[in-house]
């Protein structure tokens, strides 16, 4: 039997829970909300569901901790996620499951996606109840995770979507009884990147580091203007989340000033002043002049 109503939070009580996939995506999609909202006094949770144990490392520093070799990027990238956590104000980190319980994937077709232990090889169910119970244990007002293709293409970050987008429809109802009391959040939220803000970050790549290069046509990804309901501003809060980027440092790369990042295959990417999303679920609040919300907890409360 599910519930038909949706819980609604005082003003002061606001809760937001984000999932991703791997250490290093919290910082890059979503740093700037993070570090807002915690400045607001939301309690923001952010769980993640791998080590990244297959990540590409850059640099010689660390390249022999990498699957490939020493296989312990997971074990290193924990403590990576830690520091990132603690620029943005969030206590963790905290995995899915317990610490390395699901294993990163790697892309499709390589030898990491047939491992037993992988995400996208998780045991549904078991994935399922282990999400319902976090839902039910935060309670959150609002959930943030991938769009459909997971940003861009990642199995692991599709497979959050799906099992996220199922979870937040049970965690409102009676099943999984021993995952705690039924909780419905108000909102669920995509994370996106808008095409213009990328296409007019892009342009204003100035002169890049050695070994960088400029993105060719529709390398990056990103979702037409008219798809994106809501445009948080988090200019105030770049500098905490160019240091949570930095944390980062066997996955990611900033360009001197902080204007643009890069990950291991060295393709400049802009810092985004503002973060871009897609309402799944729920119902848009106020809205500006463009007909987009400013907020994630717009019209809740």
């Amino acid at each position: 039997m599910t519930t038909d109503f949706v819980q609604r939070p005082n003003v002061a009580d606001r809760r937001l829970l984000l999932v991703h996939a791997h250490p290093d995506d919290e910082s890059l999609t979503t740093g700037g909300v993070i570090a807002r909202y915690v400045g607001e006094d939301v309690e923001v949770t952010v769980v993640t569901c791998t080590l990244g144990e297959e990540g590409e490392v850059i640099g010689e520093r660390w390249a022999q901790l990498a699957a490939d070799r020493a296989d312990q990027l997971g074990g290193y990238r924990v403590l990576e996620l830690s520091r990132a956590l603690a620029a943005l104000g969030v206590d963790g980190p905290r995995f899915l499951g317990g610490a390395g319980h699901w294993r990163d994937s790697g892309m499709a077709g390589t030898p990491a996606a047939g491992n037993p232990r992988a995400w996208v090889n998780a045991d549904e169910e078991e994935a399922l109840e282990a999400l319902v119970a976090v839902i039910r244990e935060i309670r959150p007002h609002v959930v943030v995770t991938y769009d459909p293709r997971g940003g861009y293409g990642h199995p692991d970050h599709i497979a959050v979507h799906d099992r996220v987008t199922a979870a937040v429809e049970l965690s409102g109802t009676e099943d999984y009884p021993e995952a705690g009391a039924p909780w419905t959040p108000a909102k669920v939220y995509w994370t996106v990147t808008e095409q213009s803000a990328l296409d007019a970050g892009i342009a204003a790549i100035g002169d890049l580091p050695d070994g960088w290069r400029r993105p060719e046509p529709g390398e990056l990804p990103s979702v037409a203007d008219d798809r994106v309901t809501t445009a948080v501003d988090v200019s105030a809060v770049l500098d905490a989340k160019r240091t949570a980027m930095a944390a980062h440092a066997t996955q990611v790369v900033l360009a001197p000033g902080g204007g643009q990042f890069a990950l291991s295959n060295m393709v400049a990417q802009p810092v985004f002043a503002e973060e871009h999303f897609v309402l799944a679920r729920g119902e848009l609040g106020r809205v500006d002049d463009s007909g987009r919300e400013d907020d994630l907890f717009a019209g809740i409360g």
